[in-house]
């Protein structure tokens, strides 16, 4: 989970009751710990520590202001910016830790430390520079797509902590779109992350044109994995299916996709990408998602146990990662890919996994 001295979101689950079923499913993709607020003052004058300071790309559909701060208004183009974050020498795997109150501090937290602001073609060259001269899985890229209800700063530090705990030696990319980073804007943020679909399809595309390039990785989340499938989606119908060749592991985790609409975009998507699911039956954000609509399975919450949904498993041909009582402190056990250690180990092999490797559903228990 996201650490700090006392939980940031404390009597989450209580509130989210008494508020009723509805603030419930509007909260359903949520991903669970903390919610930053955007506009961490960036410590310009402070020297990036040899190791312990990780630079990320960003590809965003958020509106960016001149000097590179971001709302959650949707923008009319795709914005890029190259963001340097540092993490503490004593960071725990599936943590990402900050201060519950004073100052955050360099030596315990995730903190942002500086910026530059980028357009279309330096951020392929930006990319291209880091790139070059690396051999072997360092010439790959990871694309993280984050998922409802989730702000500008908690995307960031995530994919940081995320590469951090693989031991991705790659070049990490975030493609952040405008969630509204509230319980109550599940709605628009649908309606925000459909209208990013053709920005992160051109994204994928461009990162696959890139000189010395190696496979491009994508990890989803919740809402994230819809949108990743629709990009995928439109690239194969677009002739680029397999991202000029450089297509790698794609990643859902908690997948919050209607199970037949998932089964029409894989038609497209599969015949390209290796895909794995990380799902949890006990999933409970997903098993509210499935009752508000009717019933109707989630993708995510496919239970590998349960006889008739493996059965629908097998037919998928996807990699499923079983997440069901991976132990976890999150209570709606939505966001453990990222916060079980072994849960992230396992990305990490995945994403070490030799791109000729024959696809094979498998479960996976976390300890």
């Amino acid at each position: 989970m996201l650490h700090r001295s006392a939980s940031l979101r404390p009597g989450r689950a209580i509130h989210l009751v008494l508020a009723g079923l509805a603030v419930l499913a509007l909260a359903a993709c949520s991903s669970a710990g903390e919610r930053f607020s955007n506009g961490l003052s960036p410590s310009a004058s402070a020297a990036p520590t040899t190791g312990d300071v990780m630079p990320i790309f960003i590809a965003t559909t958020r509106k960016m202001g001149p000097d590179g701060s971001v709302s959650a208004d949707l923008s009319p183009t795709t914005n890029y910016l190259m963001n340097l974050i540092s993490i503490p020498k004593d960071h725990q795997a599936g943590m990402i830790e900050r201060p519950s109150w004073g100052s955050e501090s360099r030596k315990s937290h995730f903190v942002f430390v500086g910026q530059r602001v980028l357009d279309h073609d330096s951020f392929r060259n930006e990319i291209a520079t880091q790139l070059s001269g690396r051999v072997g899985a360092s010439r790959d890229v990871l694309v993280y797509v984050h998922g409802f209800n989730t702000g500008y700063d908690e995307a960031r530090f995530r994919l940081a902590q995320i590469a951090t705990d693989s031991g991705f030696t790659g070049v990490p990319v975030l493609f952040t779109w405008p969630s509204q980073n509230k319980f109550l804007a599940y709605g628009a943020d649908k309606d925000n992350a459909t209208a990013s679909r053709d920005d992160l399809h051109q994204v994928l595309a461009e990162l696959g044109t890139l000189p010395g390039i190696g496979r491009i990785h994508v990890l989803a989340h919740s809402m994230g994995t819809w949108l990743t499938m629709e990009a995928l989606r439109e690239a194969s119908l677009a002739g680029q299916g397999d991202l000029y060749g450089h297509l790698g592991e794609v990643m859902l985790a908690a997948p919050d996709i209607d199970l037949d609409v998932f089964k029409q975009q894989l038609g497209r998507v599969g015949a390209y990408a290796r895909v794995s699911i990380f799902a949890a039956a006990d999933d409970k954000a997903l098993s509210i998602s499935s009752t508000l609509a009717g019933d109707r399975k989630r993708v995510g919450a496919l239970d590998p146990s349960d006889k008739e949904q493996r059965a629908e498993i097998t037919k998928l041909g996807v990699r499923v990662y079983d997440l069901s009582n991976t132990d976890t402190s999150d209570y709606f056990r939505h966001g453990t890919f990222a916060e079980a250690p072994a849960a992230v180990r396992a990305i990490g092999a995945q994403l070490a996994t030799p791109p000729d490797d024959a696809r094979q559903a498998q479960s996976f228990q976390g300890q």
